[in-house]
């Protein structure tokens, strides 16, 4: 019988980090372009800006390799892959929808005075997440040959 190669999981782990980081270069920098030529940009808006900058570097940094005082008081690398696979999974499928039937005007209001949001970009969007979504479950369940056969 033949065994499959060992898995590198450590460098598909990096290959998630490199993934999640332009992903969240991307959103942020197509929400920034929003808010500066669509919406007025505030004060209390800025903050939340920083903190998507934060998120775009700070998750792929956790991905990137082990961190043994973040695995040891919050989540295990491969359960925060897991977790990121699931929400940026529905922000995919969520954005396909709105690139489907337009911004639903009780839920989230159409950019600039009416003006839809651009279905194409919205399909843009949803596959750089889908993507990502596909990258970091591939990480997130792969089986670590390190680790011993599974029971």
């Amino acid at each position: 019988m033949i065994s499959p190669p060992p898995v590198d999981i450590d460098a598909r782990f990096r290959t998630a980090a490199w993934t999640y980081f332009v992903y969240g270069v991307l959103y942020w920098s197509v929400a920034l372009y929003l808010q500066l030529t669509v919406l007025p940009v505030r004060g209390g808006l800025l903050f939340w800006f920083g903190v998507g900058a934060a998120v775009a570097v700070g998750v792929p940094w956790l991905l990137a390799r082990r961190r043994p005082g973040f695995e040891r008081w919050v989540l295990s690398r491969r359960d925060f892959a897991r977790l990121l696979t699931v929400l940026v999974a529905a922000r995919a499928l969520i954005v396909a929808s709105i690139a489907v039937h337009g911004p639903l005007s009780m839920r989230m209001p159409s950019m600039g005075a009416g003006v839809p949001a651009s279905q194409g970009g919205a399909w843009i969007m949803a596959a750089a997440a889908a993507i990502t979504a596909g990258v970091l479950a591939r990480a997130a369940w792969s089986r670590d040959e390190r680790a011993g056969p599974r029971a």
